[in-house]
């Protein structure tokens, strides 16, 4: 019995000393995979609720781009929006885009900025979500991805550039 116990605890204690031994699992990199830019429509102002004031803003056309991939947003999509007391603001987006060779893929991107003690407003981070159909663009379901978002005009219309990017785990991890 005493032979099994102490062989028992040798395995214990090479497990413990590799593990301890181990490099820390490296932290994922950001992978570009397209841009958009996303025309935006007239405000839909709904007014104070008791969240906060809400705003929906329809998402009226735009373009996207990145390697192996590119089309159009196609309009009826929506941003809701909501201004927190706190000074935060959210947005949840959802509308579709269709590819160059026709297939089209739901997007639903949601940010959260909020003000600083001096007033200004947290960088534009957002949290994107694909659900594209089985098939050449299938890549796109599951990960983690996020997004930068800036305010910006394209020609008349009110727009907002969008660059996603997907996590990648570091290779070996």
């Amino acid at each position: 019995m005493c032979t099994v116990y102490r062989r028992w605890v040798a395995v214990v204690a090479l497990i413990l000393t590799s593990i301890a031994n181990a490099a820390d699992p490296a932290a994922p990199t950001l992978e570009f995979i397209f841009e958009e830019h996303v025309l935006l429509g007239e405000d839909i102002s709904v007014g104070e609720t008791p969240m906060g004031e809400r705003n929906i803003v329809p998402i009226i056309g735009g373009t996207f781009e990145g390697p192996g991939i590119r089309g159009s947003i196609l309009p009826n999509g929506w941003d809701w929006q909501l201004k927190t007391a706190g000074g935060c603001f959210l947005i949840e987006a959802d509308y579709m885009i269709k590819t160059d060779d026709g297939v089209v893929i739901n997007v639903l991107n949601n940010g959260r900025f909020c003000e600083s003690a001096t007033g200004e407003h947290s960088s534009g981070l957002t949290t994107p979500v694909f659900e594209a159909p089985k098939g050449k663009y299938d890549w796109l379901n599951g990960g983690a991805y996020v997004g930068t978002l800036v305010l910006g005009e394209t020609g008349a219309a009110r727009a907002v550039h969008i660059r996603f990017y997907r996590a990648v785990k570091p290779s070996g991890s």
